[in-house]
């Protein structure tokens, strides 16, 4: 039980952390968005073809590294992976609308130090800037863009803690928690880790259905 409820802390931030990165390291598009048609739409919010295309090919990549041979297009459908990442792509706009509308906002200073903190851009430890716009330009992407997208990622991370931190274990919770120490902690880590996930689910779910969302689910058939 206890390695199944590690497995899937392990993987939970999966698909939220592939669209992360589908924007990072890929330079930025060329689709004109005010004419394009979006994918989906969420409110205001709009997610194009290219963006999903991005986000799906870094799911693909991650799966294909899980599951080497095995995985094919086959394993794919079955895996319902189209409709799981653009799940996540909604699920990730709803949250960035929730966020902005109660005011929150990433610092500079916030975003410097997450920046300094990136183990790619470090050398000996130490946060080395010649690294990282070496990096930048190998990948053809300005430091504006880099910066806009982490300020991205730490505003949905800002927001989910702020969402789970409200949730902790009951006393009925702990009392169920039985063996050594070392197990017992371990227990309270993963109940309390997926008590707060399905608290943030939860939460998503609620601010969806207070916005207008379309689906244009032909263009990812």
């Amino acid at each position: 039980m206890l390695r199944a409820m590690r497995k899937h802390a392990k993987f939970f931030y999966v698909l939220f952390f592939i669209v992360i990165l589908s924007f990072i390291f890929w330079g930025v598009g060329t689709v004109d968005k005010s004419t394009a048609v979006p994918v989906a739409e969420i409110g205001k919010e709009k997610i194009t073809l290219e963006e999903y295309g991005r986000a799906y090919d870094r799911a693909v990549d991650f799966y294909r590294d899980m599951y080497k041979e095995k995985f094919n297009d086959e394993m794919g459908k079955k895996l319902k992976l189209r409709e799981k990442v653009l799940d996540s792509l909604i699920d990730e706009r709803a949250l960035m609308i929730a966020a902005r509308s109660i005011g929150m906002t990433v610092s500079d200073e916030e975003l410097e130090e997450a920046i300094r903190n990136e183990p790619g851009f470090t050398r000996n430890g130490v946060f080395d800037r010649d690294i990282y716009m070496r990096i930048l330009q190998i990948n053809r992407i300005t430091p504006e863009y880099f910066e806009n997208i982490k300020r991205y990622e730490l505003m949905l991370l800002k927001i989910k803690r702020l969402i789970g931190e409200a949730f902790d274990l009951t006393d009925g919770e702990m009392r169920q928690i039985t063996g050594d120490e070392q197990t017992a902690r371990a227990f309270r880590q993963a109940l309390l880790f997926d008590k707060r996930q399905k608290a943030v689910k939860a939460y998503v779910e609620g601010v969806k259905n207070q916005i207008k969302i379309k689906v244009n689910t032909y263009l990812i058939s």
